[in-house]
């Protein structure tokens, strides 16, 4: 019984340390992130940023202020960041016993926040980290309101959209996985939210156009929304009608709230699901159509809207407004035009002139890609882009201008 109790307070003593030594890395990777060339997220706030960093009750530590590289009146924007890391163990039969969900610490970037600030969350650790940093470069450079980043980090990404109920205070949220790029204003998507009916709390696009290519159609072996299910990599959310809403399911007679339904419905179907979080998501709102506000396919661009040939219509049409990034294609060359275009934003800095350092580069590498199918249609890549990179000139001149009469 001994041997066993001294294997016990070993096996203990081990994974306090290990959790101390993997808070103290990702704590490092950030602030290494946050000070170094690829983050510039600090030159991106405003002219001068105070950092407050809380961890494990140590109390706060204030830097500032600093002036951005590109001079005091060049950005002017808003930004608010949080990590989120507070620990607690799923069951062992879900997911493992290393499995954990959120963050142990966070920083605030901005202690201001207006009525109008947009949330965005992600979750991210390890090797997602260089594309949650151009993530939110993407986001920062094209947006016009304020921006409040809610980041999720965990050891082994196994993320729920349990974790969103931690913010309490957030009326609105948009989630993004890391691999998303922002094309257009966050500003743009944001404004869905008006377009929701008085039943509608959360907003995604479908997980394909073709059903003769779609997967739940075709292997699912749980329910899904629509015809060919939908894709959780973007999805807008009114947190506040999502907290209050209880969903029809198929576990019980009554109705469950979002916090009741979700380990539920993981434990009933976590040997017929494939996509985690998604495709509990899709049970979901197989049993609440009512709640789900579609968007078209071109706010949640994938490969497999040109992998076989072009099936976004609407992309076809305007361009594409968020490009996501799945299946890998942004670090290996199967699909070079994705890559192409993830590459540009990450290499981009915020000083730089968009015209000259991003747009015609990626003009340039985008015609190297017409050998694939996704690249016989690279200028849809390129349209919103472009559009996005002219009005935030316009905006900048009007801005000046305004600044420059006021002075007077």
């Amino acid at each position: 019984m001994r041997r066993y109790l001294r294997m016990l307070v070993l096996c203990l003593g081990c994974g306090f340390c290990s959790l101390l030594y993997s808070l103290n890395q990702f704590a490092v990777n950030l602030e290494e992130e946050a000070s170094g060339d690829g983050g510039k997220l600090k030159a991106a706030a405003t002219s001068w940023l105070t950092v407050s960093k809380r961890i494990a009750g140590k109390g706060a530590r204030s830097v500032g202020p600093k002036e951005s590289p590109g001079g005091p009146d060049r950005y002017n924007k808003d930004v608010s960041l949080s990590y989120w890391n507070p620990y607690w163990m799923l069951p062992s039969d879900v997911c493992g016993m290393n499995c954990f969900w959120e963050a142990t610490f966070r920083y605030r970037l901005m202690k201001t926040q207006s009525s109008d600030t947009m949330h965005l969350a992600v979750v991210a650790c390890g090797e997602r980290l260089e594309e949650t940093i151009t993530m939110i470069k993407s986001a920062i450079i094209f947006s016009i309101q304020p921006l409040q980043f809610h980041i999720f980090a965990e050891d082994q990404l196994h993320h729920s959209f349990k974790n969103i109920l931690i913010l309490k205070e957030v009326d609105s949220l948009l989630y993004v996985d890391t691999d998303i790029l922002f094309l257009r204003p966050v500003d743009d998507i944001w404004s869905l939210l008006k377009k929701f009916n008085s039943t509608q709390i959360a907003a995604m696009a479908p997980e394909h156009e073709e059903p003769r290519i779609g997967w739940y159609n075709r292997f699912a072996r749980h329910p899904y929304y629509g015809k060919t299910g939908i894709n959780s990599g973007v999805m807008l959310m009114n947190m506040t009608r999502m907290r209050r809403k209880y969903f029809k399911n198929d576990m019980t007679t009554a109705r469950l709230q979002w916090g009741e339904i979700l380990m539920p419905l993981l434990k009933k179907y976590k040997l017929n699901i494939t996509w985690g979080d998604q495709d509990l998501l899709n049970i979901m709102f197989f049993h609440n159509p009512e709640s789900l506000f579609v968007f078209p396919c071109q706010w949640n661009y994938r490969p497999d809207h040109c992998i076989y040939g072009s099936n976004c219509r609407e992309a076809e049409e305007e361009g594409i407004f968020i490009l996501h990034g799945n299946r890998g294609v942004y670090h290996d060359d199967k699909q070079p035009v994705f890559r192409a275009v993830y590459e540009a934003l990450r290499n981009c800095s915020f000083e730089d002139d968009k015209v000259h350092s991003l747009l015609h580069p990626l003009e340039l590498e985008l015609q190297k890609t017409v050998h694939t199918y996704c690249g016989r249609i690279h200028k849809i890549f390129m349209k919103q882009l472009t559009k996005s990179i002219r009005d935030n000139y316009v905006r900048s001149s009007k801005e000046r201008n305004n600044s420059g009469e006021a002075f007077c």
